[in-house]
């Protein structure tokens, strides 16, 4: 047993060399109240953790009164055992109790028929049918070591949080014919993300192999991929091929950085050129799944770098998002797709011009609750089916504001699945106060020395009893 904050990789690995019967790992009540260097060396940890293979099950569990105690006595007993005399310890050994933990449930499954659910909705464009389209996606599951505490609160809540901001705010745009603008939206809030984005992918099979009608298969302007948006002052749209000047991506690029440069100064903003390694197994962004199908995509993050540890942690909860930095970002995105589907830059708007302000303005206050509703459970793809209550909550939140909404599933190839999810995810651990093997036999030994000073000194009587007859008998006949 060890605590978060004593916790560390040659502990773990110790722990794993000496065979131990499992490994619980004791997490606070509140993972903000842990020390950020704590955070930050267990997040960088948990990919190790995972690719380890180990036949010691790991359980991770919540502190409470009753499980403090528990590690509180089993920790003074190792101490003890290790400053103490050879007498001493036997003496503790013997008295001392001890903890038998005990879990309940059956050996983990694969579950071979798991959907992963998507859901999409829309805002078509005014002006004809043969219209750009602009994609907006955000992957909404978590992933971390342990799946039942993976909340995901930047990875990726943030991206959906600023997704349904921006169905909200270009809904009432579409609203009137004014404000109308000459290009279809359409959301997609995927599942499977952490997997390699498998909803991303069935759903471009979908659209692009298996239909004839399909706003993806007409004219796709660009797919603007949102990911970890929720802190820092930097922003970086990572692509897998620079956008050519006097194309819509290379506009939208531009766009970003005079938003950037002429009202959020203090933001730092950079492209990044990856290209798609596809010997790796699992790919680097989401804009990636796109960019295989000649789909124009890119993907905007606070962070430069895919393998930074926040992306896969159960460290990343609600406590790490700055709403203001989410919001000064959200209203970037905005601006400078509001400056590309209405043309304003061309048309002589000037670069300093805010556009969603007094009652069209970034809603702080809905970004917070949708946040809070968002981090408050883990969405882990192993947790969400088509049938769970986040899945209905969103498709009901994105079916106020889009039109045509509704849910995509994954199912994994039964002859070469992608993925495989097991169940027994969650499970109750019993702890049994119980003596020492070695109690047994101090108190085995001590019934037997009882039990013989009891036979001693019965016989020790019977035998004084028949001299003092014998002294009496021969006392009478004198």
């Amino acid at each position: 047993m060890m605590r978060l904050v004593d916790f560390s990789y040659e502990q773990y690995q110790k722990a794993l060399r000496q065979s131990a019967g499992a490994v619980v790992i004791i997490l606070p009540r509140s993972i903000s109240s842990v020390p950020q260097d704590v955070v930050r060396q267990f997040m960088e940890i948990e990919p190790e953790m995972l690719a380890m293979e180990t036949i010691v099950p790991v359980y991770f569990a919540v502190e409470d009164e009753e499980l403090l105690s528990i590690y509180e006595q089993t920790r003074a007993a190792s101490a003890s055992q290790g400053s103490a005399s050879a007498a001493e310890v036997l003496l503790h050994t013997a008295t001392a109790n001890g903890f038998q933990m005990v879990t309940s449930g059956a050996q983990s499954k694969a579950i071979n028929d798991w959907l992963i659910p998507s859901v999409e909705g829309r805002l078509t464009g005014l002006g004809g049918e043969d219209l750009p389209t602009v994609v907006i996606v955000a992957h909404y599951d978590s992933f971390g070591v342990a799946p039942w505490l993976s909340h995901g609160a930047d990875s990726n809540g943030s991206g959906i949080s600023v997704l349904l901001e921006l169905a909200r705010l270009f809904s009432r745009l579409y609203t009137y014919r004014r404000t109308h603008a000459g290009y279809n939206l359409l959301f997609f809030a995927s599942g499977g993300g952490k997997f390699n984005y498998q909803g991303t992918k069935r759903w471009l099979e979908d659209n692009l192999d298996h239909t004839d009608s399909s706003l993806l298969q007409d004219n796709v302007a660009f797919v603007l991929c949102l990911d970890t948006l929720g802190r820092g002052n930097s922003l970086h749209l990572h692509v897998s091929k620079p956008p050519k000047e006097g194309t819509l991506q290379h506009a939208f690029l531009r766009e970003l950085e005079m938003v950037v440069a002429s009202q959020f100064p203090e933001v730092k903003f950079s492209m990044v050129h990856k290209k798609i390694n596809l010997a790796e197994d699992m790919l680097a962004w989401e804009h990636e799944r796109f960019a295989i199908r000649r789909l124009p995509a890119f993907t905007i993050s606070h962070l430069e770098s895919h393998r930074d540890s926040l992306r896969n942690s159960i460290m990343d909860r609600r406590a790490r998002i700055d709403t203001k930095a989410l919001t000064r970002n959200t209203q970037i995105i905005a601006e400078a797709l509001t400056r590309v589907i209405y043309n304003l830059t061309e048309k002589g708007a000037p670069a300093d011009m805010q556009i969603f302000t007094d009652q069209m303005q970034i809603q702080q206050e809905q970004l917070e609750s949708v946040m809070d509703w968002l981090s408050s459970q883990p969405r882990a793809a192993q947790l969400i089916d088509k049938d769970s209550t986040f899945l209905n909550t969103l498709e009901y939140y994105m079916g106020r504001y889009l039109k045509d909404v509704k849910q995509h599933h994954v199912k994994a190839d039964k002859r070469d699945p992608e993925f495989v999810f097991y169940d027994q995810l969650k499970q109750v651990m019993n702890a049994y106060r119980v003596k020492p093997a070695i109690f047994d036999l101090l108190l085995a030994v001590c019934i037997a020395a009882y039990l013989g000073v009891a036979y001693v000194a019965v016989q020790h009587f019977g035998l004084l009893y028949k001299m003092i007859q014998r002294l009496s008998l021969k006392t009478k006949q004198q």
